[in-house]
């Protein structure tokens, strides 16, 4: 390992997580800033829907909104329950709607 790379090891240890948490929470973020991805959150974050649901309110096709559900559920931000033949999206956890309350009252904040 270089000096640089122990370097930034010590580092990130010192900050109390480690380099694998520092990638995940850089892998959380990325998915909020997709404007696409965080309608939908900001729409789930008002109650459980169904993908066509989702799709009429963002004016976007079904197909476009479960691709971008994919992404979401593969990163833990939404979770989906099946209901006969429709399939209905919630958020993960309340983590989720905690970071979407925080990140909108930061870019509502006046200074």
């Amino acid at each position: 390992m270089s000096v640089s790379a122990k370097q930034s090891k010590q580092n990130t240890e010192r900050a109390g997580l480690s380099l694998d948490e520092f990638v995940r929470l850089a892998e959380l973020y990325k998915n909020f800033s997709d404007p696409t991805r965080l309608k939908i959150l900001y729409e789930l974050s008002h109650g459980d829907l169904y993908v066509q649901e989702i799709a009429a309110r963002l004016g976007m096709s079904p197909s476009a909104i479960s691709h971008q559900l994919r992404i979401l559920r593969n990163v833990r931000l939404v979770r989906f329950e099946k209901e006969g033949k429709g399939v209905r999206y919630a958020l993960d956890d309340d983590h989720v709607e905690d970071i979407l309350r925080i990140g909108v009252a930061h870019v509502n904040h006046s200074e």
